[in-house]
């Protein structure tokens, strides 16, 4: 038995009013902030924070109104000691988050969306994560459609990898994210999943965002609660810890830290025995 590294947790925070996840409850600045201390005491190790649901079908929040959102959240939590990532497609308010502390820069859209996204991040010189993208959340589904997903993800990453690299951000910043449930139905996030070794550029950290997703909704009972999706989310994440990933993003940091408490032990008991 070989020790795998232990991924880290990065914990989800939505303030949005319409987040599929939550339903905006840690939309006021004093909610959210509690909510980050939450999850941090529970074993992340970063805040994601977002001020736009990608939900399929959401609509597009506009520049001004997002960086209201996430810009005092970030500020609180950064001026607190909270490692935080800002989870956005628009370059100006990754810019401003830097400013307000945060360290590293989520795009969903791995660049796509705004044109001064790859520039600015060489600038910044910080770890950054490029997703799988196709299109917005209105249109995303339309564009579900694929030969072969996991070739054509993974040469979609490397074209987004040569982009970044091509205006001077460090390879060793880059973190890659497969983009499940982003203009992909269930199959073929279960596809990518199989076989995400063949999925990613090979030398990149790697970011899975499985949380709560619809297609782990899809395997439990009809009218469940989204929050059910926990347990479903905290042991793919155990099984995406043996295939290496890096990192974790997901809703309940409690549960997913406590599922690969047990899978670190199961390993360090094995190695041992």
């Amino acid at each position: 038995m070989s020790l795998h590294r232990r991924p880290e947790v990065w914990g989800v925070l939505n303030v949005t009013p319409d987040s599929f996840s939550d339903g905006g409850e840690y939309f006021a600045l004093d909610r959210a902030v509690t909510r980050a201390h939450d999850m941090m005491s529970q074993g992340a190790s970063v805040i994601d924070v977002g001020g736009e649901s990608t939900r399929p079908g959401a609509s597009r929040v506009d520049v001004e109104s997002e960086q209201a959102r996430v810009l005092p959240v970030i500020t609180e939590l950064t001026t607190q000691g909270i490692p935080v990532s800002i989870d956005t497609m628009w370059a100006d308010t990754a810019l401003k988050a830097r400013a307000a502390g945060a360290t590293i820069i989520n795009d969903v859209s791995g660049g796509m969306a705004d044109e001064k996204m790859l520039p600015m991040m060489a600038l910044e010189g910080c770890n950054v994560v490029l997703m799988h993208w196709r299109a917005h959340s209105q249109e995303m589904d339309s564009v579900a459609v694929y030969d072969d997903v996991v070739n054509e993800v993974r040469e979609a990453l490397a074209e987004r990898v040569a982009a970044a690299l091509a205006v001077g951000i460090a390879a060793e910043n880059i973190i890659l994210d497969p983009g499940l449930g982003f203009a992909k139905i269930s199959q073929h996030n279960w596809e990518l999943l199989a076989q995400l070794e063949e999925a990613i550029p090979a030398g990149y950290r790697v970011l899975v965002g499985a949380s709560r997703k619809r297609f782990l909704g899809e395997l439990l009972p009809e009218g469940h609660e989204v929050q059910e999706r926990d347990a479903s989310t905290a042991h793919l994440g155990v099984l995406l810890a043996e295939k290496g990933v890096g990192v974790l993003r997901v809703h309940n940091v409690a549960a997913q830290t406590h599922a690969l408490d047990v899978w670190q032990a199961f390993q360090q008991g094995g190695l041992r025995g």
